[in-house]
């Protein structure tokens, strides 16, 4: 005998709740468009003085004036967790000092001119919680 898989829902979440959600994480995805194509990097990233900083292994030509960038945690087995998006304005971080200091502190994917580090202002930031439905 089989049990039915159990209803599963999505619960938006406040932008405090969600930016706290996305602080508590240190692994996503940076997502933006090249060439009219979506593409999807992985990322490391850090919540500092109101802004996310980045490391992906993506060159520092191809970043994007805004970005998307997405964080989640899901547990299929349960089928509960949270995902996390962030869209806004993105900057290649050039300053040599504050490069170095992130350079440190995010463990990175690549190291040459593939790796780089950018500041991303949230504009928009939406979060959901993925819970089971009550019975």
């Amino acid at each position: 005998m089989t049990t039915p898989p159990a209803s599963l829902r999505m619960v938006e979440v406040s932008g405090a709740e969600a930016l706290w959600l996305l602080e508590g994480s240190s692994l996503g995805r940076l997502v933006y468009a090249q060439r009219e194509l979506a593409v999807v990097r992985p990322a490391r990233h850090v919540w500092e003085y109101g802004r996310l900083v980045v490391r992906t292994p993506v060159p520092a030509a191809a970043v994007p004036a805004t970005a998307t960038y997405h964080v989640d945690e899901i547990r299929a087995v349960p089928g509960t967790g949270w995902t996390v998006t962030v869209y806004g304005p993105a900057e290649v971080i050039t300053d040599p000092n504050e490069a170095a200091h992130y350079r440190r502190t995010l463990s990175g994917w690549t190291h040459g001119p593939h790796d780089t580090l950018l500041r991303l202002q949230p504009k928009t930031v939406t979060g959901f919680r993925l819970a089971r439905a009550e019975a």
